[in-house]
């Protein structure tokens, strides 16, 4: 098959869209604690989906997974337990920020580390990489699109400047940049690791290419494997906040009057510890405590939705990634970039900036150009890797 890299911009723009969306769902999702939703959508995101479509779209997934390296498995598992550290503080980073601020910032850092580290660890980035002048294009797109998360981050920090406290509260209840910035830092850094996790699993994916997949689909057997990591992070830590805050029962019971302890202070989310969602936490004041009917298939099937929009942005990342050809280590920052687009579309949707001023919009629609722009650098480069020699 032969590299089409727009037709790799669009599946990045695709699975950015997914990312960028798929919380929005699970604000849909009634008197159930963090750690409820958050689980009952990662079965679908990290288990369910990951091994429905690979059976479905791949030849012999339980025969390839069984012919890879045992080395392989290893750092792909590895990795993707890592990367679920850097997940579990995902909604802590949105909400201290909010979406726009937040993903901007955690998703600079992951930009970073995950598009330059692959090709440097493998010992290709100062040959391969910058000393070519396709090369040279994909990391002057990767510069651009950083700079477009830092204009981003401008943005956001102005709206803070400009913004009454009463307007912030009304925005993201609980913004708080300090703690927003540390928290953002640590999920961006560990994130990355999911890009090493794909890369670690190349073994797989040419195996599963002998047993005839299509090239478009050589990337989600890996899937499966970085992501079982990924469950196992996120399921222990559910079920420690659950044990905690005694919470397993939501998933069987009906009755709010039950279902997540009662606070009496104001700072509901200290830590990742305490991590209901503030819609959760406003769900669950409602009438002074009184009992009320938890809508449990709603809840389940909205967390279904969420949970597998979540998982189709490394679907289409997957089949992206075959159109770039010799640079598709360049396909983490397209990614990133479509990810910022796109939440920061749905920030301004949900109301985020409002009450920002003339000067901070401008700002964050430079930023959105800048992004786009970035992917269209990223995309030049890898056309021009393709071309032949001399060209």
């Amino acid at each position: 098959m032969t590299p089409n890299p727009v037709l790799g911009v669009f599946f990045h723009w695709l699975g950015g869209l997914a990312s960028g969306s798929f919380y929005v769902p699970y604000r849909a999702v009634k008197w159930w604690a963090w750690e409820t939703y958050w689980l009952a959508g990662g079965f679908f995101s990290w288990i369910i989906a990951p091994w429905v479509l690979a059976l479905l779209m791949t030849n012999d997934l339980l025969a390839v997974l069984a012919e890879a390296p045992a080395s392989c498995h290893f750092w792909c598992y590895t990795f993707g337990v890592l990367w679920g550290l850097g997940g579990l503080t995902f909604g802590l980073t949105m909400r201290y920020l909010g979406m726009s601020l937040g993903m901007a910032v955690a998703l600079g850092y992951c930009a970073a580390f995950g598009t330059l580290m692959p090709p440097i660890f493998a010992g290709a980035f100062f040959t391969s990489v910058l000393g070519t002048r396709s090369g040279q294009v994909v990391v002057a797109g990767v510069v651009v699109c950083l700079l477009g998360i830092a204009v981003a981050g401008l943005a956001g920090m102005s709206k803070e400047r400009e913004m009454s406290a009463e307007e912030k509260q009304a925005a993201i209840k609980e913004f708080n940049l300090k703690k927003g910035v540390l928290v953002a830092t640590f999920s961006g850094v560990m994130s990355a690791c999911f890009s090493y996790g794909l890369a670690a699993g190349d073994p797989i994916k040419a195996i599963t290419l002998r047993h005839g997949t299509p090239e478009l689909w050589q990337g989600l057997p890996v899937l499966v494997v970085v992501l079982l990591g990924g469950f196992t992070t996120n399921f222990i830590w559910c079920l420690i906040l659950h044990r905690r805050n005694k919470t397993a029962h939501q998933y069987f019971t009906a009755r709010a009057g039950e279902s997540y302890p009662r606070r009496t202070d104001e700072t509901i989310i200290e830590t990742a510890i305490d991590a209901p969602s503030e819609e959760m936490v406003e769900q669950s004041r409602k009438g002074n405590g009184a009992p009320a009917r938890v809508p449990m298939l709603a809840n389940y099937i909205f967390c279904a939705i969420a949970g597998t929009t979540w998982y189709f942005q490394f679907f289409f990342y997957s089949m992206g990634e075959t159109q770039m050809g010799a640079y598709k280590f360049s396909s983490w920052t397209m990614h990133m970039a479509s990810i910022i687009i796109f939440s920061t579309l749905w920030g301004i949707a949900l109301h985020e900036w409002r009450g920002a001023s003339g000067r901070t919009i401008r700002l964050l629609t430079l930023s959105l150009a800048i992004l786009i722009g970035s992917t269209i650098v990223v995309g030049y480069g890898n056309y021009l890797g393709g071309l032949p020699a001399g060209h």
